[in-house]
């Protein structure tokens, strides 16, 4: 059990930063300062700046808070954190990679490889 605990608590970490890193793409995509952001959603800007970090876990409210003062839904603020919303793209990827000739599957596995390499900044 011990083993258990320690694997949600890790899991439990991913998803706060995951949170975090949301937060802040879309205060930016708004061109919002975290400043903005805590004064439109009544909390305060060092707060904003400590859950973007993944430093805080924040209460539901918490996030309903930081929705509305970026003018969001809930279900828009997670639409890419939540894993359940990409077992639909993974599928697409393989379908996609199964219609093609199976000769051309070295090659696209190839490019993905050097996609995320670059991506990554590994060569």
């Amino acid at each position: 059990m011990v083993h258990k605990a320690k694997s949600d608590q890790e899991a439990a970490e991913v998803f706060i930063k995951l949170v975090g890193e949301r937060i802040r793409e879309l205060r930016t995509a708004k061109g919002f300062s975290q400043e903005k952001l805590g004064e439109l959603a009544e909390l305060n800007s060092n707060y904003i700046g400590q859950i973007e970090r993944g430093e805080k876990s924040i209460s539901v409210y918490t996030l309903k808070k930081l929705a509305n003062g970026l003018s969001l839904s809930l279900e828009e603020l997670f639409a890419k954190i939540d894993p359940a919303n990409h077992t639909g793209d993974l599928e697409k990827i393989t379908s996609l990679i199964q219609e093609r000739p199976i000769e051309e599957h070295a090659k696209i596995l190839a490019l993905l490889r050097a996609a995320l390499n670059l991506k990554d900044g590994t060569k």
